[in-house]
């Protein structure tokens, strides 16, 4: 069954035709079972369903703002609803407290939907949801953006699995049916208004600038928290810790799934720094399930399964990453970063392009493995060069991020009793 399902997705990858086509069916069906579920069904106006990346994991925004509300006693009596993917996430959601789990798209899934007051996403929302009059959707969106989003994508073929035409198309049939789109900047809200088309749309007035709930805990952890992640992965004692943290790559497919190459030396990394460090590596769930570290045991931990990645910041030393979001997160740790971009200009040229230069960002740009380990070795150096940049960079990035954000996002919903 999986090689003709790869068969099928190799063909639809090569026919721009007949993957519309057949897009537009599957869309035409699940709407009209979605329909025929929703029909007679009321809204409950305590129920929230919460969904991160379409039900692969319990974090981001949403898990935030979730347990936010969930310690707070002005909600002991709204009912909660977690969206999973598959059968050991639901099980793993099943024991989350007064709160229901469901299967994504699932009769209980579009159930859940039909009847809730709220529902809260981080990224794109089944497109067999059909809005009701008085629900409130929230977009809380995943990331302050270096690589441009969505409308903003210029790349000449889209990527490997969309035509611009279909990113376009699919972003307008996404955000027509959000109320509010969490920002966390000034910055981020010209770029959310550009990127997911909202003028046009008519949709210019959902972004909130509240800054991001899943920063929260940056703000708010004690030295307790930080013992509990590393005991909770088993790192040595005395151990720094790298986390490296590198994106997908649009135009790397092979018809079953998106690609990546590390383009890291790890046995030259575990000889040099195996005495000193421990490497934390997280991967884009696009291509989390691609890799195997087990002959790196006790020097490289792949984490890319774990769902909120915000705790691993806590323990980190250094972050190494190339164009993911998770630099502007971490910045506001104040802990060196290392830029490793060795397809910077084929990124930018040909795949999806930047908002800014890269040369704001607080590390240096490194094209070579050599020039990795380099600054590695001579991270004091680095922090020092860096140290005014690195407060530029939150203060046109991250100045909302200060703890509070999951309660302004819940008053500005108004979704106290």
């Amino acid at each position: 069954m999986e090689k003709i399902k790869k068969f099928i997705r190799n063909i639809l990858r090569h026919n721009d035709t007949l993957r519309i086509f057949a897009r537009k069916v599957n869309v035409a069906l699940k709407q009209l079972r979605y329909r025929k579920i929703a029909s007679g069904v009321e809204i409950d106006e305590k129920k929230v369903v919460f969904e991160t990346f379409m039900g692969r994991q319990y974090g981001c925004n949403p898990k935030w703002i979730y347990e936010y509300m969930i310690s707070r006693p002005e909600f002991d009596d709204y009912k909660f609803v977690w969206v999973a993917r598959d059968e050991a996430k639901l099980e793993e959601m099943k024991q989350l407290e007064r709160t229901e789990a469901v299967m994504l798209r699932s009769g209980a899934y579009y159930r859940a939907c039909a009847s809730a007051k709220y529902i809260i996403t981080n990224s794109n929302l089944d497109n067999g949801i059909i809005k009701k009059d008085g629900q409130i959707f929230l977009q809380t969106w995943h990331g302050t953006p270096l690589k441009k989003l969505r409308c903003d994508i210029v790349a000449e073929k889209g990527n490997a699995m969309n035509s611009l035409k279909e990113i376009y198309s699919k972003n307008d049939m996404d955000i027509v049916r959000f109320d509010y789109f969490i920002s966390p900047s000034a910055y981020c809200t010209e770029k959310f208004t550009s990127a997911f088309n909202l003028k046009k749309l008519g949709k210019e007035d959902i972004i909130i600038e509240t800054g991001y709930p899943r920063n929260d805990l940056l703000f708010n952890y004690d030295e307790k928290d930080v013992r509990a992640v590393r005991e909770s992965l088993c790192l040595p004692e005395g151990k720094k810790v790298i986390l490296y943290a590198p994106t997908f790559r649009d135009n790397q497919h092979d018809g079953g799934g998106y690609t990546y190459d590390t383009h890291v030396d790890f046995d030259r990394l575990m000889e040099k720094f195996g005495e000193e460090y421990v490497v934390l590596f997280r991967a884009h769930y696009f291509v989390a399930s691609r890799f195997d570290f087990s002959r790196y045991e006790g020097f490289i931990y792949n984490v890319s399964d774990l769902d909120d990645i915000t705790p691993l910041y806590l323990i980190s030393d250094i972050l190494i990453t190339d164009y993911s979001s998770v630099m502007f997160d971490f910045a506001n740790l104040e802990r060196p970063m290392l830029f490793y971009m060795y397809d910077l200009e084929e990124y930018d040229k040909d795949i999806r392009g930047f908002y800014f230069p890269v040369e704001e960002l607080p590390g240096p740009i490194l094209g070579t493995e050599a020039e990795l380990l380099d600054a590695i070795g001579n991270i004091d150096d680095v922090e020092r060069k860096y140290a005014s940049q690195y407060e530029a960079f939150n203060d046109k990035f991250n100045y909302l991020d200060d703890g509070n954000a999951a309660r302004r996002v819940v008053n500005e919903l108004k979704m106290e009793n």
